[in-house]
């Protein structure tokens, strides 16, 4: 089995900061991706953020400037700091992994933290 735990959610005013963790445990043989989504109410889930096991990075245009994905030396654990943050950042933040098993190819998910930005 494979667990993905996020934490770090909550209330911010707008302008304010705050920041996402997220780690990976289980049966697996190495990770290759981890990212954070996100899903507002009545819209879809969207890519926010996501780093490689290679240090590449990738954001969405709406978070680019304002928030930095970065994972750990073990690379199972992720964390989204978040600066400046909107009222229209407010949502449920969901971690997603690409993790390799001996089985072949996994994608897991967090059950999600949810970020409230008050304007």
């Amino acid at each position: 089995q494979v667990q993905v735990v996020e934490s770090g959610g909550g209330l911010v005013q707008a302008g304010g900061s705050l920041r996402l963790s997220c780690t990976a445990s289980g049966d697996f043989v190495s990770i290759a991706v981890m990212g954070w989504y996100r899903q507002a109410p009545g819209k879809q889930r969207e890519l926010v953020a996501q780093c490689t096991n290679t240090g590449v990075t990738n954001y969405s245009d709406s978070v680019k400037g304002r928030f930095t994905i970065s994972r750990d030396n073990a690379k199972t654990t992720v964390e989204l700091q978040m600066n400046s943050l909107k009222p229209e950042d407010t949502a449920v933040y969901y971690c997603k992994i690409v993790a390799r098993r001996l089985s072949g190819s996994y994608n897991g998910w967090g059950r999600g933290t949810q970020v409230t930005v008050s304007s």
